[in-house]
């Protein structure tokens, strides 16, 4: 996925970024919990997009609506897991800050 997949890297990046500012903040174990998920939960939607695209580029190799359509719903999911990962984060450290 690293690989093929631009978004990956970034969200390659914001994972790294991320579990250092867990560590210099020292998060608790319950904070720990929800950014570990959240985490994965991006991982799995981006694994999950691009598993939908190689599999409809495949079975679909000319234009198709639908497919088009299945790629931006598929896109779609990633972008809501990316949105709630960036919440949760947010709860997690901007108490830190302030």
């Amino acid at each position: 996925m690293l690989t093929s997949q631009h978004n990956a890297w970034i969200h390659a990046s914001a994972t790294v970024a991320v579990i250092l500012t867990g560590f210099y903040l020292n998060f608790t174990k319950d904070e720990w919990s929800f950014i570990i998920v959240s985490i994965v939960a991006v991982w799995v939607a981006e694994a999950m997009n691009t598993s939908l695209e190689l599999l409809a580029d495949v079975a679909s190799p000319e234009f198709h609506p639908l497919v088009e359509k299945a790629k931006d719903v598929a896109a779609g999911a990633v972008l809501i897991s990316a949105v709630g990962a960036a919440i949760i984060g947010l709860i997690v450290i901007l108490p830190y800050l302030f």
